[in-house]
């Protein structure tokens, strides 16, 4: 009777975890969308309207960009796992869609590492977290390298006028990171028993072609949702040359990825980043906040919808017991 009466708990405990996470997630999603402050629903829905947005052929293209998004991310997280354990196509991506879901209610996505990590055996977990970190350094480095060089055409092609004494902070805050870090792997200072020395190890340790193949799978997830954007500035009909866009779409993403951000937020953060860099192409502001939140739709709404379904079907009540 005891152990009846303790399953139901187990069960109960289980469900409310992963009802709060689905429902959470999906409150957070309709808020976003509806009480949005840079973008009211009534002057998205005109624009939308004017434009043909939610046309046959713009909605099958949108949708193909977007699974071609997350086929890419996917099969990068598949590649780095299977330097360790051997996943197929399917595992990867119910672990990369429900923990996408976990996720958007965390800080900077941190959630993601720990809901992917719970899939895997204890012995397993702490080499997960530093694959999925690996995965989102090699992510982090196209963004922070196609936007360096967006942000130096833009630059030296439009009249920036950035505060000297704040862009030289800028500059020894980052000087002094790396610092950090380089006295860090001298002194082999531990974090949980962890130090910068044994990751660096351990990422040595990784195959070459996994990490060539996680390099060019961050790449061409990189041009694809970059094209995306590209593809909704000309659906809105805004006025701007490919090189101009293109330049302007890697510099918002390098501006953005640097600031940090409950990922809920993402959408305003990148509005906000987006209406300054284009309006130095003269950009119309409604426009470039309407293909802000299509691509946040159809890059995070739409996928985290399908990885509600794989929060509710996991087994939670295994990594309770796991833990005893």
């Amino acid at each position: 009777m005891q152990k009846s009466s303790l399953h139901k708990t187990k069960h109960f405990f289980a469900l409310a975890i992963k009802l709060f996470i689905v429902i959470g997630c999906g409150y957070f999603m309709y808020t976003k969308l509806t009480q949005n402050n840079q973008l009211s629903f009534s002057d998205f829905s005109l624009n939308s309207a004017k434009t043909n947005l939610f046309s046959i052929k713009n909605i099958i293209l949108l949708l193909l960009l977007s699974f071609l998004n997350w086929f890419f991310e996917i099969t990068k997280w598949k590649t780095l796992v299977s330097s360790c354990q051997k996943i197929n196509f399917k595992t990867a991506a119910i672990q990369s869609l429900a923990s996408l879901t976990v996720s958007l209610m965390t800080p900077n996505r941190i959630g993601e590492y720990g809901a992917k990590a719970i899939y895997f055996d204890k012995s397993m977990r702490k080499k997960v977290l530093v694959l999925n970190l690996i995965g989102n350094l090699f992510q982090l480095l196209t963004t922070l390298l196609f936007g360096a060089i967006g942000i130096i055409f833009i630059l030296f092609n439009f009249d920036v006028n950035l505060p000297i004494h704040s862009t030289i902070l800028a500059i020894v805050f980052s000087f002094l990171l790396i610092i950090l870090a380089w006295l860090l792997y001298k002194k082999g200072h531990t974090f949980k028993g962890h130090s910068l020395k044994s990751l660096m190890n351990f990422i040595s340790k990784i195959p070459n072609s996994t990490s060539i193949k996680t390099g060019v799978y961050s790449i061409i997830r990189y041009l694809v949702f970059t094209h995306q954007f590209y593809f909704l500035l000309l659906i809105f009909h805004v006025d701007i040359s490919y090189s101009d866009a293109l330049f302007s779409i890697f510099s918002m993403y390098f501006l953005a990825s640097i600031i940090p951000m409950l990922s809920l937020f993402d959408v305003i953060l990148k509005g906000s980043i987006a209406i300054w860099v284009f309006s130095f192409s003269n950009c119309s502001e409604i426009s470039i906040l309407s293909v802000v939140l299509i691509m946040w739709v159809f890059n995070f709404a739409l996928p985290s919808i399908a990885g509600s379904y794989f929060v509710l079907t996991f087994n939670i009540e295994n990594l309770i017991t796991s833990k005893k």
